[in-house]
């Protein structure tokens, strides 16, 4: 059955949106644009309020224009709050040294390894180390999820027990 499906998102004060070709949302910690563009889908400001709209939709466009309100969400809550993923380094064999150098966080000594670990650290997200922890922050909840993947997996141990070799670092607490 077609029907017209429509999803209202409300704007909190101190955000603006813009609709081009691409939605930018601007806020008090920075502006994030991305581009969406699907047919039959349209989307539009009136007032305080964003429209998600397809006039004859199917379950594939609900699905489009459910998806694509919880990525515009994320927009909105990154610009104003930001995103923070916490990672613990744990090592119970071999002391591990953990450095960011550029855009890359550097791991040596990782069970006693002479070659050293890398894992990429995205454009727009912000890594420090504090002690054992490290805390990954970002305006865009993709790129600081991504990017503590990337710590996560730079550390996956292969070929092991994990119940007995739990070195690594690991995800403690997500946004």
């Amino acid at each position: 059955m077609k029907e017209k499906i429509e999803k209202i998102i409300e704007i909190p004060e101190g955000v603006e949106i813009k609709v081009d070709s691409k939605i930018s949302v601007k806020g008090p910690k920075g502006e994030i644009e991305r581009r969406f563009s699907y047919p039959n889908i349209s989307i539009e400001i009136s007032g305080n309020k964003l429209l998600i709209v397809s006039e004859k939709g199917t379950k594939r466009e609900k699905k489009i224009i459910m998806t694509t309100a919880a990525h515009i969400k994320n927009m909105i809550n990154g610009v104003k709050e930001g995103f923070k993923y916490r990672l613990q380094v744990c090592s119970v064999h071999f002391p591990i040294t953990v450095k960011i150098e550029g855009d890359f966080l550097k791991v040596k000594n990782f069970f006693g390894e002479t070659k050293e670990r890398k894992a990429l650290i995205l454009p727009g997200v912000k890594a420090e180390i504090k002690g054992d922890i490290i805390e990954v922050e970002s305006i865009d909840r993709e790129k600081a999820g991504q990017t503590a993947a990337n710590i996560e997996t730079a550390t996956k141990i292969r070929s092991r027990d994990r119940r007995i070799f739990q070195d690594g670092i690991y995800i403690i607490e997500k946004a």
